[in-house]
């Protein structure tokens, strides 16, 4: 009889641990996005909202602006992540010969920008690509161009520099990830590889790629997300200017909700679209690597 009432003592406590996790993603988690669902189809000017059906749909079909932060997001996602994805899957591929010097001092320093502080790395580049900052300085002084580059005020250039800076920031990131997935990989295939007399290159695309196609699928939708929600730095390095040419989706949805008039509605509708983007995306990425 004890040892039964320890039993249903356990089978007590583990239901209240059940039951307190359930009532938690239900408040922070379901609720949110059932609210935030059911916000999209309202039309509100701060706390007042009213139920307009289609209306944010047909507002965002027509919105030239959405369209542009639409176009900007997408540039950025398609330049910026195969390039970062390659120089962190090449960086990965020799930080991980161990006949390299220095290897843990090449990793650290590669991974370091990952934890610096958004504002102060986003201080340091709008010094450095300045009009008169060190990188056009230094391009002059090589006498690589005649005059500064406005790479903060001009639409391509501003366009560039977020791309930089991204790829400053996140591909140490992504690296660590491919190091750690070629810890697992036998350094015997290589040698192996290496007395059939296959290049470093064609280990690089015939072993190393294959055998990290996982890990590679599972960064490419990282970062398709981490794109797709881009707003740090355009929001820190260009404000979105010049004249909407950096401006992203959830720079968008931020003026929505927090610069213009407020209107939560309209913000729910457009966040609800990176949803379906990054789902669709998601489901492209996973068919042409193959996987279900």
């Amino acid at each position: 009889m004890l040892r039964r009432a320890k039993y249903n003592k356990k089978n007590y406590y583990g239901w209240i641990f059940v039951f307190t996790s359930l009532v938690l993603m239900a408040t922070f988690l379901i609720y949110p996005i059932i609210d935030s669902l059911i916000l999209s189809t309202k039309s509100c000017k701060g706390i007042v909202c009213e139920p307009n059906g289609l209306g944010n749909i047909k507002r965002m079909l027509n919105d030239e602006v959405f369209h542009k932060a639409f176009k900007n997001t997408f540039i950025f996602f398609i330049v910026q992540v195969p390039i970062m994805l390659t120089m962190a899957l090449m960086l990965a591929s020799m930080l991980n010969n161990k006949k390299l010097k220095y290897r843990g001092f090449f990793r650290t320093a590669i991974f370091l920008p990952t934890v610096t502080s958004l504002v102060a790395y986003s201080v340091l580049f709008k010094m450095m690509f300045g009009y008169e900052g060190l990188i056009n300085q230094f391009l002059m002084f090589i006498q690589l161009v005649n005059e500064p580059i406005p790479w903060l005020t001009n639409a391509f250039w501003a366009k560039v520099t977020i791309i930089i800076a991204l790829l400053w920031r996140w591909t140490g990131y992504n690296m660590v990830f491919y190091l750690a997935a070629l810890q697992n990989v036998s350094s015997e295939v290589y040698e192996a590889a290496e007395v059939d007399g296959a290049s470093k290159i064609q280990q690089f695309f015939k072993i190393t790629v294959p055998l990290l196609k996982p890990i590679i699928l599972f960064t490419a939708i990282m970062s398709t997300i981490g794109t797709l929600q881009l707003f740090d730095e355009p929001m820190n390095l260009t404000g979105g200017g010049p004249s909407n040419a950096t401006l992203t989706i959830s720079q968008y949805i931020y003026n929505q909700s927090f610069v213009y008039v407020p209107n939560f509605g309209y913000a729910a509708t457009l966040s609800y679209v990176i949803v379906f983007i990054v789902a669709i995306l998601t489901i492209i990425q996973f068919k042409v690597a193959g996987d279900e």
